[in-house]
């Protein structure tokens, strides 16, 4: 992504349920910006299971550097959780036609995230009734914590 004619690049992680738990912005897409995101989800999140990441480059020689080789997983549709959780952030940047600095996207990023990880009930897996149910709750919730 381009902000200010320079472009940017977002790290974010997604869990198995497909949550958010972190997003980092960074000028640069190489070993020491994907070294510095793993190191900062290691300390905050713990040691992770299986990481599935795309075939970049910097993301194998960081996965050799930390010695989670043996549970990198890397194949051609594997990343689609992480691409696809992608497209609400997108959607939401492009309407608000962009950003002009990063510190501002990496903001954004990090509040648009737990937002979407507080309302996104995943409907396909449950029932009508028990969605308007949690759907309710978040509401509520989100009703105390902002007032």
């Amino acid at each position: 992504m381009k902000i200010n004619a320079e472009s940017h690049y977002l790290w974010r992680a997604v869990d198995h349920e497909g949550e958010v738990p972190e997003s980092y912005a960074s000028k640069t897409h190489d070993k020491a910006a994907a070294l510095s995101f793993i190191k900062r989800m290691m300390k905050r999140h713990g040691k992770p299971g299986p990481i599935v990441n795309d075939r970049l480059r910097s993301c194998g020689a960081t996965m050799k550097e930390i010695g989670n080789t043996d549970v990198q997983q890397i194949g051609r549709w594997l990343n689609n959780r992480a691409e696809n959780s992608h497209q609400p952030f997108r959607r939401r940047e492009r309407a608000m036609l962009r950003f002009r600095r990063m510190h501002t996207r990496q903001k954004f990023s990090s509040i648009h995230a737990s937002v979407h990880n507080h309302f996104n009930q995943e409907r396909h897996f449950i029932s009508r009734h028990d969605y308007k149910v949690q759907r309710c709750a978040a509401l509520a919730e989100w009703r105390t914590v902002a007032s």
